[in-house]
């Protein structure tokens, strides 16, 4: 449908039907990507875990996160794809409070679902999008308006579903307690036994409840929060690989390395290089 690339041929932003085999395996992208699917049921791998889903819904995912998209869906979803330097959520956070809600996030599911009217207004919005696209010179800035638009509409159906579903049977007042412990713990305590102490529950419980809640295992989500923490500091600031490594309580800079790439595939350097470094980062103190 339309890609822009940046003058060093790296993709700033594009919109595309994905082919089934694109992401019939796993796959990583340099880039933010939102994936539109109108019908079909499917689950949705990101990284180690797995979400059911019906559509119509979108779905969505931080760069170099590992995805794969099983779907019964007759039509090709589409994939709206942008770079940290084309739009960076970071700093546009007041404006689209998408930032910890549709992206960057290792608690909640990476989807919504969505009605009637919902489908109504992301495709009106795509079909402006790809239409500016089509254009002989498309305007970017009218481009991330558009996908300002799209991220505030989103983000806006995401708080409609999860306030709706505040008061829900289902909600584990321990585990959203875990979820709390670990955003204060997660540079100190690594171990699920940590965390299953202060909970004052047994091990096997504590993992029975936490997978079934979060639909990953305790050991993963003190694994992803360190490694979102560490994603955010490539990202948003100027410090030296060496400088977040300390900061994040490794024993050096090269266990550290050793770790990210386990999770991600990629080094730190690497991941710095290809997403860039945000704005964000010359707008506050290191």
């Amino acid at each position: 449908m339309g890609t822009i690339l940046s003058s060093t041929g790296e993709h700033l932003v594009g919109l595309k039907q994905a082919a089934g085999l694109e992401l019939g395996t796993p796959v990583q992208y340099p880039v933010y990507t939102v994936l539109f699917i109108p019908a079909g049921e499917g689950k949705f791998h990101a990284d180690f875990g797995t979400f059911p889903f019906s559509g119509p819904t979108m779905l969505f995912s931080t760069p170099f996160q590992t995805l794969q998209l099983a779907s019964s869906s007759p039509q090709a979803p589409v994939m709206l794809q942008f770079h940290g330097d084309f739009y960076c959520i970071a700093y546009h956070h007041n404006e689209v409070s998408c930032n910890g809600l549709l992206f960057n996030n290792v608690y909640i599911s990476p989807m919504i679902g969505l009605n009637n009217e919902d489908v109504r207004s992301i495709e009106l919005i795509l079909s402006q999008f790809e239409e500016e696209l089509r254009q002989p010179s498309p305007s970017e800035t009218v481009l991330q308006a558009y996908l300002q638009l799209l991220l505030a509409k989103s983000s806006s159906i995401k708080l409609r579903a999860m306030a709706d579903g505040c008061g829900q049977a289902g909600k584990d007042e321990q585990m959203e307690r875990f979820r709390e412990l670990l955003d204060e713990n997660y540079l100190t305590l690594h171990k699920p036994n940590d965390y299953a102490d202060l909970l004052a529950m047994s091990p096997n419980t504590f993992t029975k409840r936490c997978t079934r809640y979060f639909k990953k295992p305790p050991s993963r989500l003190i694994q992803e929060r360190l490694i979102l923490e560490a994603k955010k500091q490539l990202h948003l600031t100027r410090r030296s690989i060496k400088e977040i490594a300390y900061a994040l309580n490794f024993e050096d800079e090269f266990y550290f390395s050793r770790m990210f790439k386990k999770f991600t595939n990629v080094s730190p350097q690497a991941f710095r290089d290809r997403t860039g470094i945000s704005i964000v980062a010359d707008l506050t103190p290191q």
